[in-house]
């Protein structure tokens, strides 16, 4: 509590200065707020949780409370007065699966114990036995490590005798032989395949994979590894990114979002600065699952507006990057995620029912718990309840923020600014079914590449960068559609160099992986591959 500092009978200047250091410690006490505030998290970056999932939901032990709360902004004070039980989210463990749930996709391998034919005698008559079935008694899972063995390819020519006898030419017929992956070199789809996967899945670095490849008794560099995923980038998976592109510009949502990414060689930069690799994604109702990243040497938003270049309006769902205001034709959603993790950074660690950052954690928790009640519903439908149920919650939201004054530097304060800013765009969701309350769509898209970033730490030239682009893009994609990245990666690349160099412009419509049938094809492929090996060794 401020103490009155009586000034009757002073003289003005020591009045003055009576009222300087009154605003001087204003400022300095505002200061030690922001600094306590940001020490506070300092430190739960480096010792708490990384998750954004909250322990405290809201249940129906206080639904009553909950309405009330967001029926008028003018009655929070005295709903946080009333008495709350905490519910803690009760932790539900999954179903334990059975030995044949866990390996119904594992080929299977059979191990018979059998009695030497000359002890199949009977210990009490001492006949002969018979043998009356197989007994199971344990099934194991086993693995056979990553190994390489040499492919040699050989054509039957076959030469037709008659025209021989006649012409005295011989009329020699050859085979088509498939075009490989990489020409005059020893890379197959199975190598180069493997590698992506253990980079851009496994997040393994080259080094790390050019150690791999001495233990298998290859001596390869890690260059030639880069070398073999640049090409197979460039000259056939790039045809599908470009496919795919085609398709995520007509969609009626998309998701974008960009992050950092360092090149040590590019021209008229430093290995120092940072480029940024941009990600664009569609929604549930596109016209396909499609995640596409593209590198750019910059965060300017003129590359989203050439990226995005639509002649129709459609909906775009961002985080508040203002670069974005570039794109033409956008109506831009914002996202509830970025506004709750805001009100989450400015939450004390035990704090009041009546702390403004707490309340605002509320609104949010409650249209997201009303999204997750929503989420079989058809468009429409969605639609119908979000102006019934969500709407209200909105608008008490944005009634409550007009009626808040933070300190000025605090992270509430940049919360409550982060929401008036962004209002309008909070609200878009309120007008079509199909548009999502958050970018976690997109921003799950992206964790891979971040989490990789962690390891390879770098790109180290421009076309090592865009080939990741690619590389990044099919992978998720595939993900997507729930396709093993390795296997399709694997069937896209033993498929395209034949069909492509055929036909430069062929409809690889049939290759993309929620195409009926692909799913299947990648499956046999690398059956075929494993028993091909199984049979080398034997």
């Amino acid at each position: 509590m401020e103490k009155n500092i009586v000034t009757d009978g002073l003289p003005s200047p020591i009045i003055n200065y009576i009222s300087h250091l009154e605003a001087r410690n204003k400022s300095l006490e505002s200061q030690v707020d922001n600094l306590m505030e940001s020490l506070r998290l300092l430190q739960k970056a480096r010792f708490g949780s990384s998750s954004e999932k909250l322990r405290y939901i809201l249940t129906d032990a206080n639904a009553a409370i909950q309405e009330t709360l967001f029926n008028e902004a003018e009655a929070v004070a005295e709903v946080e007065e009333a008495p709350e039980p905490v519910i803690v989210k009760k932790h539900v463990r999954k179903p334990k699966r059975t030995k044949e749930e866990l390996a119904k996709e594992l080929p299977v391998h059979d191990v018979i114990i059998d009695i030497p034919e000359e002890e199949r005698i009977c210990n009490i008559c001492e006949s002969d036995l018979h043998p009356i079935g197989k007994e199971l008694v344990r099934s194991e899972l086993s693995v056979i490590p990553a190994q390489a063995y040499l492919t040699k390819t050989y054509r039957v020519n076959y030469s037709c005798c008659a025209c021989h006898k006649e012409t005295d030419e011989a009329n020699i017929v050859k085979p088509q032989v498939p075009v490989p992956v990489v020409n005059k070199g020893l890379a197959s789809p199975s190598s180069i395949a493997y590698t992506m996967y253990q980079k851009y899945v496994n997040a393994q670095p080259l080094y790390r994979q050019e150690k791999d490849w001495g233990n298998f008794g290859v001596d390869i560099s890690r260059g030639t590894l880069a070398n073999w995923m640049i090409y197979a980038c460039e000259h056939w998976l790039i045809s599908l990114w470009d496919a795919w592109k085609v398709l995520l510009l007509v969609a009626p949502i998309i998701f974008a979002d960009e992050t950092v990414i360092q090149v040590l060689k590019e021209k008229g930069k430093t290995p120092q600065s940072e480029s940024r690799m941009w990600v664009y994604g569609t929604g549930t109702t596109g016209p396909a699952p499609i995640v596409l990243y593209e590198y750019q040497p910059s965060r300017s938003g003129e590359h989203a507006k050439q990226f995005l270049q639509i002649d129709e309006p459609f909906y775009l769902q961002t985080d508040a990057y203002i670069g974005y205001d570039k794109v033409a034709n956008a109506i831009h959603c914002g996202c509830y995620s970025h506004l709750r993790r805001k009100f989450n950074e400015a939450m004390p660690k035990s704090p009041p029912k009546d702390n403004p950052a707490y309340i605002g954690l509320r609104y949010c928790q409650k249209l997201f718990k009303l999204e997750e009640e929503f989420a079989e519903l058809l468009p429409d439908e969605r639609l119908r309840q979000r102006q019934q149920q969500s709407k209200p919650v909105v608008d008490a939201f944005f009634a409550w923020i007009d009626t808040l004054d933070p300190l000025a530097g605090s992270k509430l304060a940049t919360a409550v600014t982060y929401a008036r800013n962004q209002r309008d765009r909070l609200q878009v969701f309120l007008q079509d079914g199909r548009i999502e309350i958050s970018t976690n769509r997109i921003e799950n898209a992206i964790r891979p590449f971040a989490v990789g970033r962690r390891n390879w730490l770098f790109a180290d030239t421009v076309k090592g960068a865009r080939s990741s682009a690619i590389a990044y893009s099919i992978i998720e994609t595939a993900k997507l559609s729930g396709i093993n990245p390795y296997e399709y990666l694997l069937y896209v690349l033993t498929e395209l160099p034949t069909v492509l160099t055929n036909d430069p412009n062929a409809d690889l419509s049939a290759y993309f992986p929620w195409a009926n049938g692909v799913a299947d094809r990648c499956r046999s492929l690398k059956k075929e591959m494993d028993h091909a090996l199984l049979e080398s060794k034997l």
